[in-house]
């Protein structure tokens, strides 16, 4: 199996501070490629205080508190990735704000739940959503975005399972320097061949028996792999092995 480099040289990253947008992603959709004139050669981040219409996968919503948290996107021109080597971009992601986290829970419990949520515990502290733009067979840029609960002490949504930092650590977290422990750790996961066996270290419940749902129902399973297409693999109570692409099954957290 041929790997890939997201990047083969180090990167330097140029960042904009924005008060409000209605998501991060389409701020860079839209103006990245202006940003990036101006600063030719540089990695374009945006930070917004905060975003009215944050979206996670599919038709989730990101719920964050002004000026608490960290949302931003950020774009990239990785060198060469085939569409059917996508998936190295989620792990490389995930990877980083991982071992990014490490430095502020070093009891190293941050964990992947597939195919990109960072959890600690059974709590969610990061979501990931990832919009690649093609041409020619390979991937032209990937915008990246990031919700980080940093800071935020209350959530209200109706979302399951919501954590920060403040309610782990007890206390508050400094944006900026989690921000760029984050692209630093980013810059050395991208320079790496590979993040696959980094990534399935730290698979949420992995070798673990679990409830998950599918279009049948709920059933048990044990998490055995992630394949190198991103693909979700699960062996039953009945021995049978189960392979999933992303939306096709949930965990029941």
């Amino acid at each position: 199996m041929n790997n890939f480099r997201i990047f083969a040289v180090n990167m330097g990253f140029k960042v904009v501070h924005i008060e409000e947008t209605d998501s991060t992603n389409r701020w860079l959709r839209d103006n990245g490629h202006m940003v990036e004139a101006d600063s030719p050669g540089a990695v374009v981040v945006v930070a917004a205080e905060h975003q009215t219409a944050g979206k996670g996968c599919g038709t989730n919503s990101w719920e964050s508190v002004r000026g608490k948290n960290l949302t931003f996107s950020m774009m990239i021109h990785p060198e060469q990735i085939p569409i059917s080597r996508q998936w190295q971009i989620s792990e490389t992601v995930s990877v980083a704000l991982c071992e990014a986290l490490d430095a502020y829970l070093p009891d190293r419990r941050v964990e992947i739940k597939w195919p990109n949520d960072i959890y600690y515990g059974d709590g969610k502290l990061c979501g990931i959503l990832i919009e690649n733009r093609l041409q020619g067979g390979v991937i032209r840029d990937s915008i990246i975005g990031i919700g980080l609960n940093v800071n935020q002490e209350v959530f209200l949504s109706d979302a399951p399972n919501p954590v920060s930092l403040r309610q782990i650590l007890g206390r508050d977290t400094d944006r900026e320097e989690l921000l760029q422990a984050f692209l630093d750790s980013f810059q050395t996961a991208s320079m790496r061949e590979t993040c696959g066996l980094a990534y399935r270290s730290r698979l949420f419940r992995k070798g673990k028996e679990a409830v998950y749902r599918d279009e049948k129902g709920r059933f048990s399973a044990t998490l055995v792999d992630v394949a190198s297409d991103g693909h979700l693999i699960l062996r039953d109570t009945d021995g049978k092995r189960r392979v999933y692409a992303f939306k096709q099954v949930q965990f029941v957290v």
